[in-house]
């Protein structure tokens, strides 16, 4: 029989055949005094050792409740939700700024020119007079019998309108921009999303501007829009803006 086999009955504390409890090993990564206190580092999916999203990390916390409700991105007209502690989100979060008024007017002066000095021209070479006045009562301006729209007058009108509504509609609803708002680096898009206004929307912008100039107020209408996008907030919308839900913004260069 071999020496070497232990002694029978129960083995001594120091003998070296005796199995020694194993301590757990920790995770990769982990630590060996157990799980971390409550309110630490929240574990990856799938408790400590668990898988790990691809990409590494966790996953991104969910979106917030609030957001949407603007333009360029939510519903200006009665969308979307509050802000952070309950504030209203900011109606032009997101938006490119807003053209301002001197801008606006000195693209809308381009475009006025582009189109009243060909038809003056025209109209000077046929003789042709828009308005026909006639002082037969008297020399007193309150006498003063103003017929228009009589013969080539109405003409003229007609001309005038199909140039005017046509070159704002064409423009507009191909990129957004006359030629007027291209020199000055400005352009037109829906309010809603910030694309370039469609046909309808083009048209419709077009008829409000021009109709009530050409047909009636010559120059009242246009001081009545001016007035109406100074007052606007916070959107700067003239009437003509608000009929077709468009906004002027500054073009990106």
């Amino acid at each position: 029989m071999s020496t070497d086999q232990p002694p029978p009955g129960p083995p001594p504390e120091d003998d070296p055949f005796l199995k020694k409890p194993q301590q757990p090993t920790p995770p990769s990564g982990g630590s060996p005094y157990g799980p971390p206190p409550p309110g630490g580092p929240t574990p990856p999916p799938g408790g400590p050792g668990g898988p790990v999203p691809p990409g590494g990390g966790y996953p991104p916390p969910p979106p917030p409740p609030y957001g949407g409700g603007g333009p360029y991105g939510g519903d200006p007209y009665g969308g979307g939700g509050g802000g952070p502690y309950g504030m209203p989100p900011d109606p032009l979060a997101g938006m490119p700024p807003l053209a301002s008024f001197g801008k606006r007017l000195a693209a809308r002066v381009i475009d006025v020119l582009i189109i009243s000095v060909p038809l003056y021209l025209l109209q000077w070479i046929f003789s042709s007079k828009r308005y026909v006045v006639d002082t037969s009562k008297g020399d007193d301006i309150s006498d003063v019998v103003v017929r228009s729209y009589s013969g080539s007058g109405l003409i003229w009108t007609l001309i005038g309108i199909l140039a005017y509504v046509g070159y704002d509609w064409f423009m507009t609803k191909r990129n957004g921009q006359t030629v007027g708002k291209r020199v000055i680096g400005v352009r037109v898009a829906m309010l809603n999303d910030g694309s370039v206004p469609p046909s309808n929307a083009s048209l419709t912008r077009a008829a409000v501007l021009w109709l009530p100039t050409l047909l009636c107020c010559f120059c009242l209408w246009p001081i009545a829009l001016a007035i109406s996008m100074l007052i606007d907030k916070p959107y700067k919308q003239a009437w003509h803006d608000k009929a077709a839900k468009t906004v002027v913004v500054t073009a990106a260069t």
